[in-house]
């Protein structure tokens, strides 16, 4: 069975997030960056009260995704919304993410990274890219490249790549989650060939731009299995 931590993410319907209570997952994704998946301080309250009594077992962690955001900005969310990640998913600098970790300590922070074309970067530029996130950022997500630079493309980058990545965050001892493109048709392969930290999942467990309970079960159900 894998150890693959699971990230559904875009969540903004409470009457959803109830139907996923059986659900074996470590996060649940809100969104407060300019986005369709774009939820308020009040409806991301009433989501995360909804993880307090979580049917599976322990309650996932609510991870807030932000781009680019001021301090004030998360200062406000947080005051009303309990999270314990902020993902950071525009160009934030090393220097930023520790600012942000310094401003909310106890709060964890992950740092998004775009993969673009096929070794683009190498070894060396990965490893140096990484490195400088050591110690600033508590974890890193990998997504494809969005020419917009917000993610959420639904499009897979090249799993090629993966394994440099995951060397050099070994190296870093930095938690790597993957994302981009997962639906449950996929992910099995991608658990079985790489066996990353994490996974994140949003468009692909949709129909019809709504969070569908069927392929949501589905995904959850053939990371475990993998």
């Amino acid at each position: 069975m894998a150890d693959t931590r699971i990230k559904i993410c875009g969540l903004q319907d409470v009457e959803v997030l109830k139907s996923m209570k059986s659900l074996p997952l470590e996060y649940v994704g809100l969104v407060f960056a300019p986005s369709r998946r774009r939820v308020s301080i009040d409806t991301a309250a009433q989501l995360t009260a909804e993880l307090r009594d979580w049917e599976s077992g322990a309650a996932p962690d609510a991870v807030g995704v932000f781009v680019n955001p001021e301090l004030a900005e998360l200062a406000e969310v947080l005051r009303t919304v309990p999270l314990k990640v902020i993902q950071l998913h525009g160009e934030e600098s090393p220097q930023r993410c520790m600012e942000v970790r310094e401003a909310f300590p106890g709060v964890q922070v992950w740092k998004a990274l775009s993969v673009a074309g096929r070794g683009r970067d190498g070894a060396a530029g990965i490893r140096a890219l990484l490195e400088s996130y050591t110690g600033t950022a508590d974890a890193l997500l990998l997504d494809t490249y969005d020419p917009q630079g917000s993610g959420g493309t639904g499009r897979t980058f090249d799993w090629e790549q993966i394994p440099l990545y995951q060397q050099a965050a070994a190296d870093c001892a930095l938690p790597l989650f993957i994302a981009g493109g997962l639906h449950p048709g996929n992910v099995n392969e991608l658990v079985a060939g790489y066996a990353p930290y994490g996974v994140d999942v949003s468009s692909g467990v949709e129909t019809d731009g709504s969070k569908d309970i069927d392929k949501m079960a589905a995904f959850v159900e053939r990371v475990k299995q993998s």
